[in-house]
């Protein structure tokens, strides 16, 4: 899917900010002991991840066979279904990917061709968010946000 970093971000924190629940497909289920690569598949590596508060973790993970990145937002307690998302953009091709739904136990898998490019991804469970931008970009400094609503 191609999507704008705007409409991307804007959508994103607007829509789950007011706790949307579009999608229609079933509650993802799990194990407690799911992994991102269960989630993304077992090429993908990790390389990098971030904290939802105290509620679960984003990871980045990385396909070096096809350039692909993926990414999942996994709980650190499955139970209930509750709002979850997890998204990823590469801001120089303009493309990217989500997740947004009612799960149990994880949201995703999303994903990027990223290969060469810096990334941002985050996810969010509840009523927490986090954002990662500029990442995995070698030097460069990347940014995160996690925050409350």
């Amino acid at each position: 899917m191609r999507y704008s970093r705007s409409v991307l971000t804007a959508a994103a924190f607007a829509a789950l900010a007011v706790g949307a629940t579009t999608a229609l497909a079933a509650p993802a289920s799990a194990a407690p002991n799911t992994t991102p690569q269960k989630v993304c598949g077992s090429a993908y590596k990790t390389v990098n991840s971030a904290p939802v508060g105290s509620l679960g973790t984003v990871y980045l993970t990385y396909n070096s066979s096809n350039g692909q990145n993926c990414v999942a937002t996994i709980r650190k307690n499955p139970g209930t279904a509750v709002d979850m998302s997890t998204w990823i953009y590469v801001p120089d091709t303009d493309q990217g990917d989500q997740d947004y739904g009612q799960y149990t136990s994880y949201a995703g898998p999303a994903y990027v061709y990223g290969k060469g490019h810096c990334v941002d991804w985050g996810g969010h469970i509840k009523n927490v968010y986090t954002q990662v931008t500029g990442s995995n970009c070698a030097a460069l400094r990347e940014n995160r946000v996690t925050f409350a609503r």
